[in-house]
């Protein structure tokens, strides 16, 4: 796996096409940590979105609750503060 800078992603990008083109992997680092990988198209770890996954968080999250709109609104404006 090649690594290179936010900065490298920037202003070389035609390093990170080849590398790319030649399939190899890309570890992407700020200020010294890992932010982002690339892969070559169709050799990355895609996960599928699995809905029964998706529902048995939530109804383990919220159990049978239903919010109105009211409660939505209020979460929202709590999260955002006066962002919205």
């Amino acid at each position: 796996m090649q690594t290179l800078t936010v900065r490298d992603l920037r202003y070389d990008f035609g390093k990170v096409e080849a590398w790319l083109a030649d399939g190899e992997d890309i570890e992407i680092t700020k200020h010294g940590k890992p932010v982002a990988r690339l892969s070559p198209p169709g050799t990355g770890d895609v996960r599928k979105f699995d809905a029964e996954t998706h529902r048995r968080r939530m109804k383990e999250t919220w159990g049978d609750r239903v919010f109105t709109a009211e409660e939505v609104k209020e979460m929202r404006e709590a999260e955002l503060g006066d962002r919205s």
